[in-house]
């Protein structure tokens, strides 16, 4: 006698051991293999929702179509990819991204490449577009910006194998080859510089506490005040919209011993901490002296003009662009450190006023 037939059940997923096809990924999803087809090939016919459930589907399972794992040194690269968490209304204003994605664009140009740029709400819809975007092959290369320490990007970026270029410490990109510069070294100068015209009250206005940059220099900055015996160390985290840099300047210049000198993540803020200054009747810098990171075009055109840690950003969106290039090509592999910012003393800095 014969054994009753076994009941029919629904798709079992693939054991690890066997191969992945794209029906596993289209009976995981429940769609056709030509929806599949379709989503990563970003052809139309399939809705938002279907493509990010197929894409999640492919994720679990370990799936990546052939031509999309195919070397890209067989074919050209014609977009860029580059993805921002960054308000829109900030960006915009914000001259370092202005001139750091100039000089991408620069390189991009000499290749006929595109720039595909995204503004996003936080570090998982970055991930989820960078999946797509490379799955679907609409880029060839991404430039990954903002790292934080242990950041959550680099594990599931990495296991796309999407060629990219970081743009931080190594210490913080997670294996990535990566271009920076050395935010230690001239946040210590910079405090040097202060102490030397005799401010020994010296503040610092940084950027969110979560980002890599901004915890090296917060570092660097109280670790050569205590080498240079001051106690007047105060550090305030905060956004680099100027609107946050003046709340935080008149948090300073309101409180218990007062400071004599602040120094800015950025030029927006230093500028909008030249206001507060002003409309506290205080001079600048006779009172308060400041100092702006990211030297540009703003810094020149206040009164008095703001000195910076100055750097060529153009440049270093350049070389960025062109270290991208070695990534793909396989002439890049490692880090690339670029001149570090240095000081370039205006008309915002000065000895403090004697009592």
């Amino acid at each position: 006698m014969s054994a009753p037939p076994t009941p029919t059940s629904a798709p079992a997923a693939p054991t690890p051991r066997s191969r992945v096809t794209i029906t596993d990924v289209a009976a995981r999803a429940g769609v056709s293999k030509g929806a599949v087809s379709m989503a990563f090939n970003n052809r139309p016919g399939v809705s938002r929702t279907t493509r990010e459930r197929i894409f999640e589907a492919a994720r679990e399972l370990g799936w990546t179509p052939h031509q999309t794992a195919r070397s890209l040194s067989s074919r050209r690269v014609g977009i860029v990819g580059l993805a921002i968490c960054r308000p829109a209304r900030l960006l915009g204003l914000e001259p370092f991204y202005m001139e750091f994605i100039s000089g991408i664009e620069d390189v991009l140009a000499e290749r006929s490449c595109s720039l595909l740029l995204r503004l996003v709400r936080d570090l998982d819809e970055e991930t989820v577009l960078y999946e797509e975007w490379w799955r679907s092959r609409t880029i060839g290369g991404a430039i990954l910006v903002d790292f934080h320490r242990q950041d959550p990007r680099i594990a599931p970026l990495r296991a796309l194998g999407m060629p990219a270029v970081a743009v931080g410490h190594p210490s913080l990109t997670g294996g990535f080859p990566s271009v920076w510069t050395d935010d230690a070294s001239a946040a210590a100068e910079a405090v040097r510089y202060l102490a030397a015209l005799g401010h020994r009250r010296i503040a610092r206005v940084g950027g969110p506490a979560g980002l890599g940059h901004s915890g090296i220099r917060a570092a660097a900055f109280e670790a050569t005040m205590a080498e240079l015996g001051l106690n007047g160390c105060r550090q305030v985290s905060t956004g680099f919209a100027g609107e946050e840099g003046a709340r935080a300047t008149r948090s300073l210049l309101l409180g218990p011993d007062r400071p004599t000198a602040i120094v800015y993540d950025n030029d927006i803020m230093a500028v909008a901490g030249a206001a507060v200054a002003s409309e506290m009747g205080l001079v600048v810098p006779d009172d308060v002296s400041l100092l702006a990171w990211d030297d540009s075009q703003l810094c020149r055109l206040t009164h008095p003009p703001m000195s910076a840690m100055s750097h060529d950003v153009h440049r270093f969106g350049e070389q960025v662009a062109r270290a991208l290039f070695g990534v793909i090509e396989g002439t890049h592999q490692g880090a690339l450190q670029v001149p570090t910012p240095s000081l370039t003393p205006r008309g915002s800095t000065g000895p403090p006023r004697r009592a």
